[in-house]
């Protein structure tokens, strides 16, 4: 009896110790093909509920995207385009402030190839890939695919082996394929639309709305207003007439520019500029024509389409209907370019750098507000009485969206210079640039500054005077932030804290630390909050055993968001901070440092039967061998002998005094023992 309890006993522990190993995205895949040289990749992927997997397109600096490696590509075959995917979903994150894209629930991938080698037989894709939830976990797969020799129709779904390179969930299958499948190849499925991605699409259009707004207010928008409902209203045999023909008006506007947002997303693909917006050129150019939009708003020229286009199109209005407002709408958007093109242009690319529909919605907000003061003024003209006279308060809204596109520019400069890792544009100048930007927009609201368009003052307005004042103590606020203050309010929009001239402000080099003065042992480094800090395992273990301090053994990685959270939000804490500061000995194990291994350290592991050539693949094989376990974060106490310390590993926790609970739990019983 007792020997028969001990079994079960050690089935149960053995049982719970693999159930660590998570795989939450499970693939299958098929191959079709095209013609007789082409051949469609597809990758299907069900991901279990609340987990999420980064896309290719999520940007630098954030977590790791998805990387496709077709292993035997050279000589072999050629790739049509980059891999498409199915829906994503786009969400700004606040640890990494960049906007992260993933799949959630399932998704699909597909690569079209051109086979270069008639003797193919088969091809070798390899997938590295993160997936989180509460906590990370960074994944390889390795997909085979058999070329089909013969084919019976254009489009053939073949057998397909996967090979799965964690060895305690290896496959070794084929997909069983009905003639139906084969006759009718599988389609990509969209995500379901959730709800953060209708709130993104929500936000667009209230941005876009506002924009509209703000263009409605220019020279070049406002004073149309009265000039075209007395148009329609005088035109027009009966007040009714009148009323609909400039709802057709109105209409006619908001047709025109969402035609414009569909032919974006169109021409370029749903994500393609959702890619495009993380590339360093694209970044760059966009800054020189955000700076060049802002100087034609500050009045140093103005951009203009061809008078021709105007003539043209005023010609048409002439004949009279529906045509006739038609073009009379596309006159107002060609008259008004030199107003409106800046902000279109911006709006488009912020929209597009959304992904999906995104430009439509955008372009479909700003083009309802631009229009509903033509509709509503038509109905009800004695609003007409109500409207302030057009003036010099009409420039004073163009400049101030000048000042607005200026700042917005070195965004987007601030972007390339963070993927090139230039440190050109740190977050100390940044800011220094944005205080110098909206301290010049207040002196101007004040009347102190003039510009060339600007009309004669003898004084200001209350409400200029009331904005003067919101944007002198806005850029007050920037002020400590070259000091070091989090400035939460425009959270992304600087260079991360990290990014700077001094991490921890100016003045301040080791945030108040006496870790500066300290010498740091052989191997260790500052990390988070100064602490002393091994990543190397050996290296710290040694130092442990030197010191007679047990072990906190961090399995992180340098794209884990929720490692990130627990350093930011709980090991800040004061009485956690004391611990990993004064009784234990921190080792922090990245599992995707990328930094290659010696060749005479880079081995097989036994474990799960992958290749470990990295210092990542190391902790991340050693994390799977010793502990069953392939999630970040994931942090075990031991003692100086390796020994486990408490009852159990800890992973993402936010609950602090669960934390140092469990921390004093360990830290107890080294005491004990000892």
């Amino acid at each position: 009896m007792k020997k028969l309890l001990f079994i079960l006993i050690a089935f149960l522990a053995f049982a719970n110790g693999n159930a660590q190993i998570l795989d939450p995205a499970k693939w299958t895949t098929k191959i079709e093909k095209k013609s007789d040289t082409n051949y469609i990749l597809t990758f299907n992927v069900v991901i279990e509920k609340d987990w999420h997997l980064y896309s290719q397109f999520t940007p630098d600096g954030g977590p790791l995207p998805l990387e496709i490696i077709f292993k035997n590509q050279k000589g072999n075959f050629t790739l049509v385009g980059k891999a498409k995917e199915s829906k994503t979903r786009t969400a700004f994150n606040d640890i990494f402030e960049v906007n992260e894209t993933f799949f959630e629930k399932k998704g699909q991938i597909q690569q079209e190839i051109t086979l270069t080698n008639p003797k193919l037989t088969e091809i070798k894709v390899d997938f590295n890939y993160q997936v989180c939830k509460e906590v990370c976990i960074n994944m390889e797969k390795n997909f085979t695919f058999a070329i089909p020799a013969v084919s019976k129709t254009t489009a053939v779904a073949t057998d397909v082996t996967i090979v799965d390179s964690v060895k305690v969930d290896t496959v070794v299958s084929q997909i069983a394929i009905t003639e139906e499948q084969v006759s009718t190849p599988e389609k990509i499925v969209p995500l379901d639309s959730e709800p953060a991605t209708k709130r993104g699409l929500w936000s667009i259009f209230f941005i876009a709305f506002l924009s509209g707004f703000a263009a409605l207010l220019t020279p070049c928008v406002f004073p149309m207003i009265p000039m075209t409902v007395s148009f329609f209203t005088k035109q027009s045999k009966t007040k009714a007439k009148g009323i609909s023909n400039a709802i057709i008006y109105g209409v006619a506007i908001i047709f025109i520019y969402v035609v414009l947002g569909f032919l974006v997303t169109w021409i370029f693909g749903a994500d393609a500029l959702n890619a495009l917006s993380t590339n360093v050129w694209f970044n760059i150019i966009f800054f020189v024509l955000l700076v060049t939009f802002a100087a034609s708003f500050l009045g140093g020229f103005e951009i203009m389409l061809p008078n021709s286009w105007a003539n043209k199109v005023d010609n048409q209005a002439d004949r009279g209907g529906i045509v006739g407002i038609l073009f009379m709408a596309l006159a107002l958007a060609i008259v008004s370019f030199s107003c409106t093109g800046p902000i279109v242009g911006t709006l488009l690319v912020e929209a597009a750098s959304k992904g999906g529909i995104a430009p439509i919605v955008g372009m479909f907000g700003f083009s309802l507000a631009l229009a509903l003061p033509f509709m509503l003024f038509a109905m009800f003209p004695g609003w007409l009485n109500s409207l302030p006279k057009s003036g010099g308060w009409l420039n004073t809204v163009k400049v101030v969206l000048g000042f607005l596109e200026l700042a917005l520019a070195f965004k987007f400069l601030s972007n390339a210079d963070l993927v090139l890792q230039l440190h050109f544009l740190e977050r100390e100048v940044f800011l220094a640039i944005w205080i110098a930007i909206f301290g010049t927009l207040a002196f101007y609201l004040f009347g102190k500054i003039t510009l060339p368009h600007d009309s004669p003052m003898t004084h200001i307005s209350v409400g200029r005077l009331s904005f003067g004042l919101v944007v002198l103590a806005f850029t007050i606020y920037l002020i400590p932030g070259i000091w070091g203050a989090p400035l939460k309010l425009i959270s992304g929009f600087p260079p991360p804290m990290t990014y700077s001239e001094s991490p921890y402000g100016v003045g301040n080099s080791q945030g108040g630390s006496n870790a500066s003065a300290q010498i740091l042992p052989e191997g260790a480094h500052l990390g988070p909050h100064d602490l002393i800090a091994f990543d190397n395992y050996e290296k710290g273990l040694a130092y442990a055993k030197s010191v007679n301090k047990p072990i906190l053994l961090d399995f992180t990685g340098y794209a884990c968001v929720n490692c990130r959270k627990m350093e930011d939000y709980v090991w800040s804490d004061p009485a956690i901070l004391k611990i990993l500061q004064e009784e234990v000995v921190l080792i922090s194990l990245y599992v995707d440092d990328k930094r290659e291994l010696p060749k005479s350290e880079q081995y097989v592991s036994k474990e799960t039967g992958k290749e470990i050539v990295s210092v990542g693949n190391k902790w991340s094989d050693f994390q799977i061998t010793r502990y069953k376990a392939n999630a970040q974060p994931y942090y075990i106490v031991l003692d100086v002998e390796e020994n486990m310390l408490s009852d159990k590993p800890e992973s993402y926790n936010s609950d602090i005094n669960a934390y140092k609970g469990w921390l004093r739990e360990g830290i107890d019983r080294f005491k004990k023992v000892e």
